[in-house]
């Protein structure tokens, strides 16, 4: 069970089924961090991509909090099954585009379709330290990331990321969110 810390819908509970293998970013961690996008960007005004979305903990909070633009990237069919019906009971369906598939085939399969304010990853703690790298490089290197974009990912603290684009790393008990910033030296007009 979770809550939807602030917006239309704060103080909502929301309860997945108890058979749901999940860990939603505990209320501690979503405050601080949504306090932290909230100084970098109107978040009623972004477009937001959140992947490895669960059961939605993050998404919602994007949609409770006025965000028209949530694309939500889940693998489990029964998480975003339950993402869209909690959508649809709340009435965020019209802001919340839930695809279903595995996020790094999903990231190559989309790198030119549309890019974003803010990109949030919250993969599996036990995902290899390589496949964190390879989500990295291609969230930023494919141009999903707006001009002053930022993207955030949600990793154990006692992992250590060194990228030239990570800008912080904030700490929260056992969980950190690391801050990168969009490319800023890549020619964005085709030859």
């Amino acid at each position: 069970m979770y809550r939807i810390i602030s917006g239309k819908w704060k103080a909502k509970r929301i309860s997945a089924p108890k058979n749901f293998d999940v860990r939603p970013t505990t209320d501690f961690a979503k405050e601080a961090l949504f306090s932290i996008l909230a100084n970098r960007h109107e978040v009623e005004f972004c477009s937001v991509l959140d992947l490895f979305a669960g059961i939605g903990s993050i998404s919602l909070e994007f949609s409770s909090r006025d965000c028209k633009d949530v694309t939500a990237v889940e693998m489990n069919p029964k998480h975003a099954a339950f993402i869209n019906s909690t959508a649809a009971e709340l009435e965020m369906a019209l802001q919340i585009n839930v695809q279903r598939g595995d996020v790094f085939e999903w990231l190559k399969k989309n790198r030119t379709k549309k890019t974003f304010d803010i990109v949030f990853a919250d993969p599996p703690f036990e995902l290899e330290e390589k496949k964190y790298n390879e989500l990295i490089s291609l969230v930023l290197n494919n141009n999903f990331l707006k001009e002053n974009g930022t993207f955030v990912l949600e990793h154990q603290s006692k992992m250590k990321l060194e990228h030239p684009q990570l800008i912080e790393t904030r700490k929260y008990g056992n969980v950190s969110f690391s801050f990168f910033e969009a490319n800023q030296n890549e020619e964005t007009s085709e030859a």
